[in-house]
């Protein structure tokens, strides 16, 4: 049978997965993908405990982080696009500065 614990080990792995990746990751889109696991594993925690609590507040947060990490996507990679327009690399380490 799969407790609570199961769900939350998942959701730890995922999110320390996620963790590294911002922490390594030197390309732009990669660390967005890692922000994005971050999220899931998030919305892991909060439908595990909806679940387990018999509460439906959970499934609420979780359709709140969804929209929320649509609307981070969204700005994202526009925000990538721009960089990579106007200076042809989106590596993190060599952009010291947005502006020239």
């Amino acid at each position: 049978m799969i407790g609570l614990s199961h769900y939350l080990v998942l959701s730890a792995l995922l999110f320390c997965l996620g963790l590294y990746g911002v922490l390594t990751r030197k390309n732009a889109i990669g660390v967005l993908m890692a922000v994005e696991l971050m999220f899931n594993s998030v919305n892991i925690n909060l439908m595990a405990f909806s679940h387990y609590m018999m509460d439906t507040a959970g499934l609420a947060f979780c359709v709140f982080v969804i929209t929320v990490a649509a609307a981070e996507v969204t700005v994202g990679v526009a925000l990538v696009l721009s960089v990579y327009r106007n200076r042809n690399m989106i590596e993190i380490d060599k952009l010291a500065e947005l502006s020239g």
